[in-house]
């Protein structure tokens, strides 16, 4: 089912309408013409009951008899098709904020995630008549998509250059967004935003999992720290070798190089002795 425009005529030409069928059967009462003038004076009150007022980013969907004639999305007010029902549904930006779900990870371990869904109705037919409460629509396929996101992610990539819940929060947000637009499409629900509100590891696993990206942080630390000491010993030997200031044998070499990685690689402060006799 599809959204479609109804018949409507603006409402102040037919309250015009209303007040003159009413002045006509007041003239005819005058006039001692009861029936005519109980005709009218009913046909006066009927008629308002064709009206409806529609505020701004509301719209009236209206149906005859269980048909759906179609919806009034114009601002305003309106005459639009007698005995016909009318039912309101919002256009305005919405938000739903799902609860923490707990659900694993791609490596099986738990974490905690919630999300925002920022949305509006497009098509208030499909939101009234496909599916049985569009807002609760939206409230459980936001829980199942999320969900379903979090199992195809890591929390973290621990260095391994992969996507992961924590480290790519853009990516995310865009994959959720778009699984949500193909679920919600059925509600005639357009999604403009999804982004995570919380993410954390389980309250069982938190503390040892806080060790392992500790443990990562360090390593990584280190691999830097090594990978300059190394680089600043080369050009140390390059330099002497170039301006000829000493002679060093391989042996001296090895024990040069080894003072120096001491010196810079270790925490605390090194004493090295630089032993430059030739063998």
């Amino acid at each position: 089912m599809l959204e479609k425009s109804t018949w409507k005529i603006n409402g102040f030409l037919a309250l015009f309408l209303v007040l003159l069928i009413f002045v006509a059967s007041i003239f005819l009462f005058v006039l001692e013409q009861f029936f005519l003038g109980s005709l009218f004076c009913f046909m006066s009150i009927f008629m308002l009951t064709w009206i409806t007022v529609v505020q701004p980013n509301q719209a009236k969907v209206v149906t005859f008899f269980g048909n759906y004639i179609g919806t009034v999305r114009e601002s305003g007010i309106w005459m639009i098709c007698p005995l016909a029902g009318r039912t309101k549904v919002s256009l305005r930006v919405s938000n739903f904020n799902s609860a923490t779900l707990k659900v694993n990870d791609v490596e099986g371990n738990p974490v905690e995630i919630a999300a925002v869904i920022v949305y509006r109705v497009v098509d208030t037919a499909k939101a009234l008549f496909d599916v049985s409460n569009y807002e609760q629509f939206v409230e459980i396929q936001s829980e199942t998509a999320l969900r379903h996101i979090a199992t195809k992610y890591p929390y973290d990539d621990f260095g391994e250059g992969h996507h992961s819940l924590r480290g790519n929060p853009d990516e995310v947000a865009s994959e959720l967004s778009g699984e949500l637009q193909s679920r919600l499409a059925l509600a005639g629900v357009e999604v403009l935003e999804a982004r995570l509100t919380h993410l954390a590891y389980a309250t069982e696993i938190a503390s040892a999992m806080l060790q392992r990206q500790q443990a990562s942080a360090i390593l990584a630390a280190r691999q830097k720290i090594v990978e300059g000491a190394v680089g600043m010993a080369q050009m140390a030997l390059a330099k002497l070798q170039e301006e000829g200031t000493v002679q060093l044998d391989d042996e001296h070499k090895m024990a040069m190089i080894n003072n120096l990685l001491v010196a810079i690689i270790s925490e605390r402060g090194a004493q090295p002795v630089l032993n430059t006799n030739q063998s």
